[in-house]
């Protein structure tokens, strides 16, 4: 295949699929390849998959379906967590050329140079995932002010309704030493914020005395060049004292910002869910955070639906929600998904009742979100502005995770610029008010 064709990408999913699509991207332009938007009619289109829900299955083939609308003689990747778990369904999707597994999808650009000719049936390059113990580091670069750094990938937990140690295989990582080199090539680019990404982010080390988290994080505090560092969703049982602590209190870049997964606020739900920890341990947690860091963010992933969940269960999620000092909800309907335990717990909730009780955890996130973002009025915050403009306006984050919005003005892109926050709109956006003197901040 020649040189300096187009290539577009697409991401479904986490913020580790964003780091390794982009990881992805510049194997491509080492290689000589033009990226493109998925609309500019390319010649390529590599499409990294997530099977967290049905409707991330869904996704994949209405994008197959787009692909082809765009470019009927383009070549089509499909790689990720689906492409793993379900290979052959994939790959009688009309117009799918390749789908890639576990092991082969950083072998992408060999894998389509082969390619001479779109074939009536769909290559097909995967193994069994026991086989996939590699670690590939990547990180995101090129698409946004932050960065995604993979620290780790896998996962060893085996929770009933997870599909992922079937799709990504057991807990791995590099080294700290590794890890903090590529935080270091970050570093020389204009990105100021990382966010540390993985699947089970906190199991870097599995286990090992001097490879552990508390330990990497404590390095890439040192890395010169990196301004800020964000915890992403990181297991309570996982999330120590000693790392809430150095987060808060001791280190220079970490923000006061973590995303906590709890799943469900009822201990039977969580023990049958197979999660290591019970809802006094999670209140625990938050509890400690706020108490060395009132300001401090804290977003809570909880499923509803689980198998067998009654009512009263859902309702003792609900109330616990309610008690705790949290910032936002991630609300996930439950979905089922082939081979996990979940499918043998219990009488499946209906769907309708599903999706009311996901109304109602959406709701109960707004005004979490909305008490937390008002005990931020007033106050002075560092914000770092995005890249986009929308309306005249320009929108960016402060340390501990408030939007905010102010009148565009392009010098202000990728810098940190002191505001304060004074009014919340009607689309829950905080609006801030710059200052640019520590006497205007005074």
């Amino acid at each position: 295949m020649n040189q300096y064709k187009k290539v577009a990408y697409y991401t479904l999913g986490c913020k580790l699929n964003f780091s390794e699509t982009s990881t992805i991207a510049r194997l491509f332009g080492d290689a000589g390849y033009a990226k493109v938007d998925f609309e500019d009619r390319p010649d390529i289109f590599i499409i990294n998959t997530c099977s967290v829900t049905e409707n991330a299955d869904k996704k994949c083939k209405q994008l197959v379906k787009k692909a082809m609308n765009i470019n009927p003689d383009a070549f089509v990747a499909i790689v990720g967590c689906y492409a793993q778990l379900k290979p052959e369904e994939i790959g009688n999707i009309p117009g799918v050329d390749i789908v890639l597994g576990a092991n082969e999808k950083f072998n992408v650009v060999k894998h389509i140079e082969q390619l001479e000719s779109k074939n009536e049936e769909a290559i097909l390059a995967y193994a069994s995932i026991k086989e996939t113990k590699e670690f590939i580091p990547a990180f995101s670069y090129g698409d946004r002010t932050r960065s995604f750094l993979k620290v780790q990938d896998g996962c060893d937990y085996f929770c009933t309704f997870c599909t992922i140690p079937l799709a990504r295989g057991k807990s791995r990582n590099a080294s700290t030493e590794a890890t903090v080199l590529q935080a270091k090539k970050i570093a020389e680019t204009e990105i100021k914020e990382v966010v540390l990404t993985g699947v089970n982010i906190g199991d870097f080390g599995q286990g090992n005395e001097n490879e552990n988290f508390f330990n990497l994080i404590k390095e890439l505090d040192k890395v010169e060049g990196i301004d800020r560092y964000r915890i992403s969703s990181i297991e309570p049982n996982l999330l120590s004292n000693n790392i809430i602590h150095f987060s808060l209190n001791e280190a220079k870049r970490f923000v006061p910002h973590f995303h906590i997964p709890l799943q469900s606020g009822n201990d039977r739900l969580l023990k049958a869910m197979r999660r290591k920890y019970d809802r006094n341990l999670y209140a625990e947690r938050v509890a400690y955070i706020k108490k060395l860091q009132p300001n401090t963010c804290i977003g809570v992933d909880v499923i509803v639906g689980f198998p067998g969940e009654t009512d009263e269960e859902f309702l003792d999620t609900v109330n616990f929600l309610k008690e705790l000092d949290i910032s936002y909800l991630h609300v996930f309907t439950y979905s089922e998904r082939a081979n996990t335990t979940a499918l043998k717990l219990g009488d499946a909730v209906p769907m309708n009742l599903r999706k009311e009780r996901s109304k109602q955890l959406h709701i109960l996130s707004e005004k979490k979100k909305r008490a937390f973002y008002e005990s931020q009025l007033g106050a002075l915050r560092t914000v770092l502005f995005e890249h986009e403009e929308d309306e005249g306006m320009m929108y960016g984050f402060t340390e501990n995770y408030v939007k905010v919005k102010m009148p565009y003005d392009k010098t202000l892109v990728n810098t940190f610029c002191t505001l304060k926050l004074e009014t919340i709109d009607r689309d829950g956006i905080v609006k801030g008010v710059l200052k640019r003197s520590l006497e205007e901040a005074c």
